[in-house]
């Protein structure tokens, strides 16, 4: 007999009862921004204020009442100050171990900004960074997140439509 799914405790598979890890869904803004004169400056990245701790692409976690593209945009508004416009789904990261606290899905989008970014929220510190030199310690896969992120920008992958 199959085990039941509670929502206040573990889940398990209906066909084999292994217990299911935690997981969440979340949705990332990597931010190119573009001073008044149109002219890219780099890409923003934040140093998190809470654990993991390092340098990051702007997003967090999904609320229910949003779809992914909304998340990556507040997210992105309530970590740097800036509003975004979503170019595009850079894609969908999920490698086991990518976040250390659960099994947490992301969706990536590349968006674009004006401003002068503030860091805000949980971000301790914000910063405009050249993406193929970025700073250290990178949190989570970022590294290779924003290393897929230069290869767009090299023409050697696409974006889909956010």
């Amino acid at each position: 007999m199959s085990k039941q799914t509670s929502s206040d405790g573990p889940s398990y598979c209906r066909h084999c009862n292994a217990q299911i890890p935690p997981r969440t869904a979340t949705a990332d803004a990597l931010i190119e921004l573009y001073d008044d004169a149109g002219s890219y400056r780099g890409i923003v990245l934040i140093d998190r204020a809470n654990p993991p701790t390092g340098w990051a692409i702007p997003g967090g976690f999904l609320d229910p009442d949003e779809d992914m593209a909304r998340c990556a945009c507040r997210e992105a508004a309530e970590e740097t100050g800036l509003q975004v416009e979503l170019i595009g789904l850079l894609g969908i990261y999920s490698a086991p171990g990518r976040d250390p606290r659960a099994l947490t899905v992301t969706a990536v989008y590349v968006a674009r900004a004006t401003g002068t970014p503030k860091a805000a929220d949980d971000a301790r510190e914000v910063a405009v960074v050249d993406p193929e030199n970025p700073p250290h310690p990178i949190a989570f896969d970022h590294a290779a997140i924003i290393a897929d992120y230069c290869a767009w920008r090299r023409g050697e992958r696409s974006l889909a439509t956010p």
